[in-house]
């Protein structure tokens, strides 16, 4: 295909050039000639983990001294960015196994701890990274619930019993992507105790044939539709202290000063939002394998839209880049609420992309299996996607804008 004029490369280091350099070629040899059957199908695409475990990329944020490829925050972004390009679901998927090795790793790092929780912590994820680097093992993070627990606003439903040896768990997780297909969920839970509220949150890995866990429902949504976010019904599962993939009440230090840990779910989107553009100069070109090479492209009215995508995608793409280069505990306020503004923007932009290009590219380009009906489908998810969905991030950033902390009109 002809250089669509949008270099994604710009301003990487040799690293990260390799590394996205890495996910392009997974992606354009094996990701996206197999995202029309697991969409159609809503299944796992297991054949896409097997080829980044192959590649190591399962260990992606897993620090060097553990045998992992040691990706910073900003790393990870691009990468995860450059998957979405080519398999929107994957991306999103591999998102939550990332976190479970980036939240336990370098962001861990930088919260306060005491001496011994810093000490258990390290025993446990000497385990968990074990898991991952060694027996290429993958972790899921079901958070949904159907409450305000998963905004931030009350504390998990899900709750956690200390017990001897370790914890037992009760609950519900909704939309638990890559359910039936991880060997480990990241649960998040509240201790059961008297007055337990958000501080008192716990991050617990639960092994898929942990007695008292299963997977229930169907699964048929709009689109995203190779996640599998099943629901996860938890009753009565045990598990050991070394589940833990944070100590008891770090979750919460790390929600309050971490706040880019939760943007990590808007690279896949940055992805699609490319791939929309990707797609439509190619159609326009008459360089879409598969069809007759009919050029498109001299009519203004193309021309207009296509200009008017490459505004919006190299927007969005700024937004991102300065955004995630920010990345870093207690960021300064302006870089929270840019932190906001990248969410909704990215989410909204790749939406907006894919409608533009469907107009652009009119009818033939929205059958099947041609991917710009469900690079729309997927698109239009992002706003939807707890913790931060679009409302959110504007009440967030109008609230926190207007008022600093615990500032009231009373």
């Amino acid at each position: 295909m002809t250089d669509p004029a949008i270099d994604t490369t710009v301003g990487l280091t040799p690293r990260q050039r390799e590394l996205v350099g890495i996910a392009a070629k997974l992606g354009r040899e094996k990701f996206a000639p197999r995202a029309f059957k697991y969409d159609l199908e809503a299944s796992f695409p297991f054949e896409n983990y097997a080829d980044l475990r192959d590649a190591g990329f399962l260990g992606l944020c897993v620090p060097a001294q553990y045998g992992g490829l040691a990706a910073d925050y900003e790393t990870y972004c691009l990468v995860a960015a450059e998957i979405g390009r080519h398999c929107g679901a994957t991306a999103l998927t591999f998102n939550m196994h990332s976190c479970a090795a980036m939240w336990s790793g370098a962001l861990a790092d930088a919260l306060d701890m005491t001496d011994a929780q810093r000490t258990g912590h390290e025993a446990n994820r000497v385990l968990h990274y074990g898991r991952i680097v060694g027996e290429g093992k993958v972790y899921a993070q079901p958070f949904s619930e159907g409450s305000a627990a998963a905004a931030g606003h009350a504390p998990f439903g899900t709750m956690a019993k200390r017990v001897d040896g370790g914890w037992v768990l009760n609950g519900k997780k909704i939309f638990a992507s890559l359910a039936g297909a991880a060997d480990y969920y990241g649960v998040l839970c509240t201790e059961d105790k008297p007055g337990a509220g958000r501080r008192d949150t716990l991050y617990l890995a639960v092994p898929k044939d942990a007695p008292g866990l299963s997977v229930v429902g169907a699964w048929d949504p709009l689109g995203m539709r190779a996640t599998v976010s099943r629901t996860l019904l938890l009753k009565d599962v045990k598990v050991g202290h070394d589940a833990a993939l944070m100590p008891a009440g770090i979750y919460h230090q790390a929600a309050m000063r971490w706040p880019h840990m939760f943007l990590t779910l808007s690279p896949s989107y940055m992805g699609i939002a490319q791939a929309a553009y990707d797609f439509t100069i190619a159609y326009l070109r008459g360089e879409i394998e598969g069809l007759p090479p009919v050029k498109r492209r001299m009519y203004p009215t193309k021309q207009i839209a296509v200009a008017e995508m490459f505004i919006k995608l190299e927007q969005t793409w700024a937004l991102f880049r300065r955004v995630i280069d920010e990345a870093r505990v207690d960021p300064p306020k302006a870089a929270r609420l840019r932190c906001y503004a990248a969410q909704f923007t990215i989410m909204e932009n790749a939406n907006a992309l894919c409608a533009l290009a469907l107009r652009t590219c009119g009818g033939q380009a929205m059958l099947r299996p041609l991917p710009l009906e469900r690079l729309y489908r997927d698109s239009r998810c992002g706003a939807l996607m707890l913790p931060w969905t679009a409302e959110l991030c504007l009440d967030r950033l109008g609230r926190e804008t207007l008022y600093a902390p615990g500032e009231t009109d009373e």
